[in-house]
Protein backbone atom coordinates (compact mmCIF):
# COMPACT_ATOMS: atom_id res chain seq x y z
CA UNK A 1 0.00 0.00 0.00
CA UNK A 2 1.25 3.53 -1.15
CA UNK A 3 2.49 5.73 1.53
CA UNK A 4 0.26 8.85 2.40
CA UNK A 5 1.86 12.38 2.97
CA UNK A 6 1.00 15.44 4.05
CA UNK A 7 1.60 18.85 2.34
CA UNK A 8 0.55 21.86 4.64
CA UNK A 9 1.80 24.92 2.40
CA UNK A 10 0.01 28.57 2.36
CA UNK A 11 0.81 28.81 -1.30
CA UNK A 12 -2.15 26.94 -3.00
CA UNK A 13 0.04 26.47 -6.43
CA UNK A 14 3.02 25.22 -4.55
CA UNK A 15 0.98 22.70 -3.38
CA UNK A 16 -0.65 21.61 -6.40
CA UNK A 17 2.74 21.23 -7.61
CA UNK A 18 4.11 18.68 -4.89
CA UNK A 19 0.90 16.87 -5.18
CA UNK A 20 1.48 16.11 -8.84
CA UNK A 21 4.94 15.32 -8.45
CA UNK A 22 4.14 13.29 -5.11
CA UNK A 23 1.18 11.15 -6.64
CA UNK A 24 3.45 11.03 -9.56
CA UNK A 25 5.62 9.12 -7.41
CA UNK A 26 3.30 6.92 -6.50
CA UNK A 27 2.26 8.18 -3.12
CA UNK A 28 -1.16 9.58 -1.41
CA UNK A 29 -1.77 13.22 -0.68
CA UNK A 30 -3.16 15.09 1.78
CA UNK A 31 -2.79 18.80 1.60
CA UNK A 32 -3.79 21.91 4.45
CA UNK A 33 -2.96 25.55 4.23
CA UNK A 34 -3.15 26.19 7.84
CA UNK A 35 -1.64 24.64 11.01
CA UNK A 36 -5.15 24.29 12.32
CA UNK A 37 -5.95 22.40 9.27
CA UNK A 38 -2.72 20.40 8.85
CA UNK A 39 -3.56 18.87 12.35
CA UNK A 40 -7.22 18.07 11.65
CA UNK A 41 -5.85 16.54 8.61
CA UNK A 42 -3.18 14.72 10.77
CA UNK A 43 -5.87 13.34 13.02
CA UNK A 44 -7.90 12.49 10.70
CA UNK A 45 -5.26 10.79 7.96
CA UNK A 46 -2.73 9.97 10.12
CA UNK A 47 -0.29 10.33 7.17
CA UNK A 48 3.30 8.62 6.76
CA UNK A 49 5.05 11.99 6.67
CA UNK A 50 4.51 15.70 6.79
CA UNK A 51 5.89 18.27 4.54
CA UNK A 52 6.29 21.36 6.83
CA UNK A 53 6.16 24.92 5.53
CA UNK A 54 7.24 26.77 8.80
CA UNK A 55 5.69 30.24 7.40
CA UNK A 56 1.81 29.36 8.16
CA UNK A 57 -0.48 32.21 8.73
CA UNK A 58 -2.05 32.36 12.91
CA UNK A 59 -0.10 28.54 14.39
CA UNK A 60 3.38 28.77 12.79
CA UNK A 61 5.07 25.38 11.37
CA UNK A 62 6.79 25.47 14.48
CA UNK A 63 3.58 25.06 16.70
CA UNK A 64 2.74 22.51 14.41
CA UNK A 65 5.80 20.45 14.61
CA UNK A 66 5.40 20.54 18.21
CA UNK A 67 1.92 19.57 18.10
CA UNK A 68 2.97 16.62 15.60
CA UNK A 69 5.55 15.68 17.80
CA UNK A 70 3.59 14.76 20.75
CA UNK A 71 1.06 13.07 19.44
CA UNK A 72 4.22 10.83 17.84
CA UNK A 73 7.48 10.19 15.38
CA UNK A 74 6.01 10.59 12.55
CA UNK A 75 8.42 12.18 10.38
CA UNK A 76 8.40 15.49 9.09
CA UNK A 77 10.42 17.89 6.15
CA UNK A 78 10.37 20.96 6.76
CA UNK A 79 9.85 23.52 3.86
CA UNK A 80 11.22 27.05 4.73
CA UNK A 81 12.11 30.94 2.97
CA UNK A 82 13.74 31.35 6.18
CA UNK A 83 17.43 31.51 5.89
CA UNK A 84 18.83 31.78 9.46
CA UNK A 85 20.51 29.10 10.83
CA UNK A 86 18.57 29.54 14.18
CA UNK A 87 15.22 28.88 12.42
CA UNK A 88 17.23 25.35 10.92
CA UNK A 89 17.76 24.19 14.49
CA UNK A 90 14.72 24.94 15.97
CA UNK A 91 12.93 23.08 13.67
CA UNK A 92 15.64 20.11 14.10
CA UNK A 93 15.60 20.34 17.81
CA UNK A 94 11.88 20.01 17.45
CA UNK A 95 12.05 16.72 15.95
CA UNK A 96 12.01 17.45 12.47
CA UNK A 97 13.84 14.96 9.92
CA UNK A 98 15.22 16.82 7.55
CA UNK A 99 14.79 20.97 6.24
CA UNK A 100 14.07 21.75 3.00
CA UNK A 101 14.95 25.61 2.04
CA UNK A 102 13.01 27.67 -0.60
CA UNK A 103 12.89 27.75 -3.62
CA UNK A 104 13.65 24.17 -4.38
CA UNK A 105 12.89 21.69 -7.11
CA UNK A 106 9.82 19.53 -6.55
CA UNK A 107 12.03 16.39 -7.99
CA UNK A 108 14.20 17.28 -4.65
CA UNK A 109 11.43 17.32 -2.48
CA UNK A 110 10.20 13.68 -3.77
CA UNK A 111 13.66 12.70 -3.38
CA UNK A 112 13.82 13.78 0.26
CA UNK A 113 10.61 12.01 0.92
CA UNK A 114 11.94 9.03 -0.43
CA UNK A 115 14.89 8.62 1.57
CA UNK A 116 13.05 10.13 4.76
CA UNK A 117 10.85 7.16 4.56
CA UNK A 118 13.09 4.21 3.74
CA UNK A 119 15.61 5.27 6.27
CA UNK A 120 12.61 5.33 9.05
CA UNK A 121 11.84 1.69 7.97
CA UNK A 122 15.16 -0.30 7.01
CA UNK A 123 16.65 -1.38 9.98
CA UNK A 124 20.95 -1.96 9.74
CA UNK A 125 21.74 -4.67 8.37
CA UNK A 126 23.26 -8.09 9.56
CA UNK A 127 22.51 -6.38 13.36
CA UNK A 128 19.37 -7.21 15.09
CA UNK A 129 19.66 -5.80 18.69
CA UNK A 130 22.38 -4.27 20.13
CA UNK A 131 22.18 -3.62 24.25
CA UNK A 132 24.62 -1.33 26.14
CA UNK A 133 24.08 -1.45 30.19
CA UNK A 134 19.87 -1.03 30.55
CA UNK A 135 19.48 0.20 27.15
CA UNK A 136 18.53 -2.56 24.26
CA UNK A 137 18.09 -1.27 20.52
CA UNK A 138 15.83 -3.71 18.46
CA UNK A 139 16.10 -2.91 14.71
CA UNK A 140 13.83 -5.39 13.15
CA UNK A 141 11.03 -3.36 15.59
CA UNK A 142 12.69 0.16 15.40
CA UNK A 143 12.58 0.42 19.00
CA UNK A 144 14.46 1.56 21.87
CA UNK A 145 14.24 0.89 25.63
CA UNK A 146 15.66 2.11 28.51
CA UNK A 147 15.10 0.14 31.54
CA UNK A 148 12.22 -1.74 30.15
CA UNK A 149 10.56 1.92 29.00
CA UNK A 150 10.23 2.29 25.52
CA UNK A 151 11.60 5.91 23.94
CA UNK A 152 9.60 7.57 21.82
CA UNK A 153 12.67 8.31 18.58
CA UNK A 154 12.28 10.39 15.47
CA UNK A 155 13.59 8.44 12.58
CA UNK A 156 16.46 10.65 12.29
CA UNK A 157 17.26 10.23 16.07
CA UNK A 158 16.82 6.42 15.76
CA UNK A 159 19.64 6.45 12.96
CA UNK A 160 21.53 8.28 14.43
CA UNK A 161 21.70 6.01 17.82
CA UNK A 162 21.95 2.99 15.39
CA UNK A 163 25.20 4.47 13.85
CA UNK A 164 27.06 5.46 16.92
CA UNK A 165 26.12 2.61 18.78
CA UNK A 166 26.85 -0.02 16.37
CA UNK A 167 30.65 0.89 16.59
CA UNK A 168 31.29 1.63 20.37
CA UNK A 169 34.27 3.67 20.52
CA UNK A 170 34.17 4.79 17.50
CA UNK A 171 34.65 8.81 16.83
CA UNK A 172 32.12 10.23 13.90
CA UNK A 173 32.57 13.47 12.81
CA UNK A 174 29.45 15.53 12.32
CA UNK A 175 29.55 15.30 8.46
CA UNK A 176 29.74 11.36 8.99
CA UNK A 177 26.78 11.11 10.96
CA UNK A 178 25.36 13.55 8.96
CA UNK A 179 25.91 11.63 6.09
CA UNK A 180 24.75 7.96 7.96
CA UNK A 181 21.52 9.20 9.55
CA UNK A 182 20.05 11.58 6.76
CA UNK A 183 21.35 9.49 3.49
CA UNK A 184 22.98 12.89 2.20
CA UNK A 185 25.57 15.26 3.70
CA UNK A 186 25.13 19.31 2.33
CA UNK A 187 28.49 21.32 3.31
CA UNK A 188 27.39 24.05 5.93
CA UNK A 189 24.82 21.86 7.65
CA UNK A 190 27.20 19.55 9.45
CA UNK A 191 26.37 21.41 13.05
CA UNK A 192 22.37 20.49 13.05
CA UNK A 193 23.41 17.11 13.88
CA UNK A 194 23.90 18.80 16.81
CA UNK A 195 20.77 19.50 17.32
CA UNK A 196 19.36 15.72 17.06
CA UNK A 197 21.86 14.78 19.39
CA UNK A 198 20.35 17.25 22.08
CA UNK A 199 16.92 15.85 21.46
CA UNK A 200 18.70 12.43 21.92
CA UNK A 201 20.16 12.98 24.77
CA UNK A 202 17.34 14.03 26.31
CA UNK A 203 15.63 11.29 25.82
CA UNK A 204 17.98 9.12 26.22
CA UNK A 205 20.41 10.34 29.08
CA UNK A 206 19.20 10.32 32.71
CA UNK A 207 21.24 13.70 33.14
CA UNK A 208 21.61 14.71 29.49
CA UNK A 209 24.16 17.78 31.28
CA UNK A 210 26.58 14.74 32.06
CA UNK A 211 26.06 12.00 29.07
CA UNK A 212 26.06 7.97 29.76
CA UNK A 213 26.20 7.01 25.98
CA UNK A 214 26.60 9.39 23.72
CA UNK A 215 29.89 11.80 24.44
CA UNK A 216 31.11 14.67 22.67
CA UNK A 217 34.63 14.31 21.16
CA UNK A 218 35.43 17.95 21.09
CA UNK A 219 37.00 18.69 17.54
CA UNK A 220 35.34 15.70 15.84
CA UNK A 221 32.08 14.85 16.84
CA UNK A 222 30.13 12.39 18.64
CA UNK A 223 31.05 8.89 19.99
CA UNK A 224 28.85 6.19 21.91
CA UNK A 225 30.16 4.86 25.05
CA UNK A 226 32.37 1.94 25.39
CA UNK A 227 31.65 -0.72 27.83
Amino acid sequence: MSSTILVVDDEPQLVRVLRGYLEQAGYRVAAAHSGSEALTQFQARRPDLVVLDLNLPGMDGFEVARAIRKLGDTPIIMLTARVEETDRLIGLELGADDYVPKPFSPREVVARVRAVLRRSRTPREAVELIRSGDLEISLPRHTVTRGGQTLELTPTEFNLLVTLAHEPGRAFSRMQLLESAQGDAFEGYERTIDAHVKNLRAKLERDPRHPHYILTVFGVGYKFAEG
